[in-house]
């Protein structure tokens, strides 16, 4: 069994493709969260993995609020093997460590941990872009050469921390700057619709991993400003007329979609 959560489509090819590889049967984070607290009875031996992308050099939001409720309930004489997969644009910091004892918290222990690093989505700050198309395909082409070799790693049952992107600060990015990012950029409220750009064709709405906007009777999206919103920008990567903005922070900056690059694979 894999729980997965993505929200620019990066992390669902990965756990896709682990899932295949595995044998497993895939968990949308976001979907069972919208269906409240749930048990999972665990079969002898299985294999138990995580798979997420980094916000702000920690595990996202929804992860870290799901992870509170989550309740696996172990096989007798189990054997079982658990993992997390982590995507990033550039570093992880201290995302593992973090992970690791939320979960522990909950009587569970990680086995092993890989990160992987693919196309930065992140347009939330002046400096920040996505990749120029040549930096986003070969951050894939990495990905997808690694990722046999995580495959074999979770076959074969091996243990450890395999996180070549930890970053040289890690404390200070996951703790420092990473608790300013979750307080201060975590927040659906600079999000608008550019009325004269928008089509109303409805898919930021559906894109959006938490549900978070809906409809007017405009055929404009509106965000509910709930406290739940990832600030992941599915909702502006995804519109097809870019009507979607961060405030002005998203003004004349790129957007990304995972599909144009897995044709490619």
């Amino acid at each position: 069994m894999i729980f997965y959560l993505s929200c620019t489509g990066n992390t669902r090819y990965v756990a896709a493709h682990l899932a295949q590889a595995l044998g497993e049967s895939l968990v949308n984070v976001a979907e069972v969260w919208q269906q409240g607290p749930q048990e999972w009875q665990l079969s002898k031996d299985e294999v138990v993995g995580f798979c997420f992308p980094v916000h702000g050099w920690r595990p996202p939001l929804l992860i870290r609020r799901w992870m509170r409720e989550l309740r696996l309930i172990p096989a007798e004489q189990s054997g079982h093997y658990s993992f997390a997969v982590c995507t990033a644009g550039d570093t992880t910091g201290e995302t593992f460590d973090i992970f690791r004892a939320d979960l522990r918290e909950k009587g569970w222990n990680l086995d092993a941990m890989f990160s992987l690093r693919l196309p930065n989505t992140y347009v939330g700050l002046p400096f920040m872009d996505v990749d120029e198309r040549e930096r986003a395909q070969s951050k894939w082409n990495e990905t997808t050469a690694v990722l046999p070799k995580i495959v074999c790693d979770i076959k074969e049952r091996k243990s450890g921390t395999f996180d070549p992107l930890r970053g040289r600060w890690p404390r200070i990015n996951s703790r420092l700057l990473g608790k300013w990012f979750v307080e201060s950029l975590v927040t659906d409220e600079p999000f608008r619709a550019d009325a004269d750009l928008c089509s109303h064709c409805g898919h930021c709405a559906k894109v959006c991993p938490v549900q978070n906007i809906v409809m007017s009777e405009e055929g404009l999206p509106q965000w509910q400003h709930r406290d739940d919103c990832l600030t992941c920008f599915a909702c502006y990567h995804g519109c097809p007329q870019k009507a979607v903005a961060f405030g002005s922070r998203t003004k004349g900056k790129g957007q990304y979609r995972a599909n144009e690059f897995q044709k490619d694979l």
